[in-house]
């Protein structure tokens, strides 16, 4: 009998690539085979990153199909990389998959997609094939997605996903408001690809109710009430290749495991770790106040800036910065982000809240996150104990959830049991 295989697609995006990765690796572990693939511009860097990639003893193997780009044309173009996706990608993975059929002990058993790859549930339908979305990020991310509609109902957003106005949205009683602004398609500075992402968002809608499965890189534990507005929604995460004794793969970029040595000769639970992810970009002016916020805050830090992080060609820090931090202050172009996450000098050891901190931070007249306003905040953060206490207490739950007998692992055992079947 012919083992499953399954078709594995993740959304070109760092932080989509990584869990996806992950999740492979716990099908392979089970017996599975696994095609993961790739957009063309991400391949080279993922295959050439990871270290351990050949000890699946065959069960995996990592191909690539084109975005529609040419190799040189610019993928932080948000915009223009959704609509080229959208076009080219579904035809190029039913080619893939008709390709994988001819020889008949391979044929593909299952897809799992990244939601924001949803044409890709659309594609397995249409070939007769059991499919499975996967959402890597925040529930609550997702929550605001498949609202969309209400949204537009109430008069928040336009029939193209644009804020009508200033609001603050609050989809449950048990969720924390967030404003229109900084929904998660609409958080761009250009309308266009405002548009482009909120077709992505439809799209994603409509493959909640066409899947078989729908399963989230999260837990009950961290988001209750996201996981209580959608019954489908599984959580089986979070997906952490430390929970395996393993170390993490599906980076685009080298990994500086130096900053490792230099986090060792910190004080427990003293270092702020910045990082953002593959799509960000920053203007020179933003990336500045991130800079000096970061100096002023007087704490050692770790921060991430990755080649093509700025708008410019090089990437300038103010004058005289790296004297002035020294070795407080540690730059890197690409971290061992679970490794720094997990050292006892990181305060993110402790601290789940920083990311949620700095999307609320208020923004000037001109739109800018000033230096004062990130110091402010990061002394509000980090300056008494509450927030210590809460993320030692969800660390635990999370920590109990993905071990055996717990809710997230009870889930992905089914879900794999389920994707054997097929």
């Amino acid at each position: 009998m012919a083992k499953p295989h399954v078709v594995v697609i993740p959304y070109p995006a760092q932080g989509h690539v990584i869990p996806f990765l992950e999740l492979a690796q716990r099908l392979v572990q089970q017996g599975i085979r696994v095609t993961f693939v790739n957009t063309d511009f991400n391949q080279k860097g993922v295959a050439s990153n990871w270290l351990d990639k050949g000890s699946f003893g065959g069960l995996m193997q990592m191909v690539s199909i084109s975005d529609g780009l040419e190799p040189w044309e610019d993928r932080s173009d948000l915009c223009k990389l959704t609509l080229s996706i959208m076009q080219t990608m579904p035809h190029k993975l039913e080619e893939l998959i008709e390709t994988i059929n001819k020889e008949e002990s391979s044929k593909v058993s299952c897809v799992i997609a990244d939601d924001c790859m949803a044409w890709a549930i659309q594609v397995a339908k249409k070939m007769g094939i059991g499919s499975a979305a996967f959402w890597p990020a925040s529930v609550a991310t997702l929550a605001s997605i498949f609202s969309f509609q209400k949204l537009i109902d109430d008069g928040i957003i336009n029939e193209k996903g644009i804020p009508l106005k200033d609001h603050t949205i609050q989809l449950s009683e048990a969720m924390p408001p967030i404003k229109s602004e900084n929904l998660a398609w609409a958080c761009f500075m250009d309308v266009a690809t405002i548009e482009a992402s909120f077709q992505l968002v439809k799209e994603a809608e409509e493959a909640y109710r066409l899947t078989e499965w729908f399963i989230c890189n999260s837990t009950t534990d961290l988001e209750a009430a996201a996981f209580s507005m959608y019954s489908q929604l599984m959580p089986i995460g979070p997906l952490l290749a430390s929970n395996r004794l393993a170390d993490q793969a599906g980076h685009f970029w080298q990994e500086d495991s130096t900053c490792l040595t230099w986090l060792d000769q910190q004080q427990p639970c003293s270092v702020i770790y910045i990082a953002f992810g593959s799509f960000t970009i920053f203007d020179q002016t933003h990336f500045e106040e991130l800079a000096l916020g970061l100096e002023l805050s007087n704490r050692p830090f770790l921060w991430v800036v990755r080649p093509g992080m700025t708008k410019e060609t090089t990437t300038s820090y103010p004058d005289g910065y790296t004297e002035r931090v020294g070795s407080r202050g540690r730059i890197v172009s690409w971290a061992p982000q679970q490794k720094v996450l997990a050292h006892p000098s990181s305060m993110l050891h402790e601290s789940l809240w920083l990311e949620l901190y700095f999307r609320r931070m208020a923004k000037d007249d001109a739109g800018i996150i000033t230096r004062g306003e990130i110091k402010s905040k990061l002394e509000e953060l980090l300056s008494g104990e509450t927030y210590k206490v809460k993320a030692l207490d969800i660390k635990e739950k999370v920590t109990s959830s993905v071990i055996e007998g717990g809710c997230s692992h009870k889930n992905l055992s089914n879900f794999i049991e389920w994707v054997k079947e097929r």
